[in-house]
């Protein structure tokens, strides 16, 4: 097989069998998909319905068509954060999660070309999604998961989620943090700010939580990806390292200077802004940051590739970002990890 030179590391799937799946098995979460033209359609749970959901979301003839149109050979594919489910009852989500781990496995066995694949899981009940986390990466060969931004309300350093950091960390997982059930949605009504800030804003707030509360220092075999350019942490970082040396707070569950933590994050490219996307290179470096696209929404992009080869970077900087980064972390990690499991 030859080696992708484009890989996206942020895209969503909820494919129409893996809608059927969840249909039959799991009435109680009243998934429905309407049509609405030949492109597009509205997905609803739970009674709340998202639109538009694009077609490549569930058709994989269209998303195959719109990936060679992006110029990206392979998607590590995640599931829609729609389907997190959080608020549902645990084992609810835990039948959910394993479906949807379980497609998305399917598809990779099918086409290990063009996919690699992450879990979801039950966050809601800790000790479940560390469970599922495991069998996703050790019986699936998955490569790690998609988790939320925080879990109904709670944040990324509540101590109820040590048993699901402690096995990530175990496992070497790696670990995308998705925005979801936005802070400030109150003041956000309008205008789409829930998405157009709130989204980067409760990446910013997990990140903070994650650096601060430890949760990183305690926890080094980790790798944390922080979607949409990583919010606003690489243009704040500086006041969060100010902010520790001269304020008692936010020592008070990190040992060390908050540079080490911060310097663990991995961003994606999705800033929609080439001198945003160029100062994110320059802070982060490319060896921390990966292409995404955001498949399928609005407020993703089909010109991640492009965008990332449009920069003003070194050739080795531009390979290292749209591939090179990624093959270093998942080219034969998840592979060696679900061939042990069978020895």
């Amino acid at each position: 097989m030859n080696q992708p030179k484009s890989i996206d590391v942020h895209a969503h799937i909820l494919a129409e069998d893996t809608m059927g799946l969840l249909q039959r098995e799991v009435p109680a979460i009243g998934l429905k998909l309407t049509p609405v033209d030949a492109d597009s359609a509205v997905l609803e749970l739970g009674g709340i319905p998202y639109r538009p959901f694009p077609r490549g979301g569930w058709d994989l003839a269209r998303r195959l068509q719109d990936m060679d149109a992006a110029e990206v050979d392979m998607q590590v594919v995640s599931n829609t954060p729609q389907t997190f489910l959080y608020n549902q009852d645990a084992q609810l989500t835990a039948t959910t999660s394993r479906i949807q781990n379980d497609q998305i496995a399917k598809l990779v066995t099918a086409r290990p070309d063009r996919f690699k694949g992450m879990a979801t899981l039950p966050m809601q009940a800790p000790q479940l999604a560390a469970d599922e986390l495991r069998r996703a990466m050790h019986k699936l060969g998955l490569v790690g998961c998609q988790i939320g931004s925080n879990i109904n309300g709670r944040n990324l350093d509540d101590p109820a989620l040590e048993p699901f950091w402690a096995t990530a960390n175990e496992l070497g997982a790696f670990i995308m943090v998705h925005p979801t059930q936005v802070a400030g949605i109150d003041r956000m009504k309008s205008y789409y700010l829930n998405n157009l800030i709130g989204n980067p804003l409760d990446t910013t707030i997990a990140a903070a939580c994650l650096v601060f509360g430890g949760v990183i220092e305690r926890h080094p075999a980790i790798t944390f990806f922080m979607v949409h350019g990583g919010g606003f942490v690489p243009y704040q970082a500086g006041r969060w390292v100010h902010g520790w040396q001269v304020r008692p707070e936010p020592k008070h569950k990190l040992k060390g200077r908050p540079e080490a933590s911060l310097g663990r994050f991995y961003f994606d490219t999705i800033l929609h802004s080439l001198a945003a996307l160029e100062f994110l290179v320059q802070e982060a470096g490319a060896s921390r940051v990966l292409l995404g696209s955001d498949y399928p929404y609005d407020m993703g992009t089909l010109e991640c590739a492009r965008q990332v080869k449009a920069l003003s970077i070194s050739q080795a900087d531009r390979a290292m970002i749209l591939s090179g980064l990624a093959m270093q972390l998942f080219g034969a990690a998840s592979e060696g990890k679900r061939e042990g499991s069978r020895r």
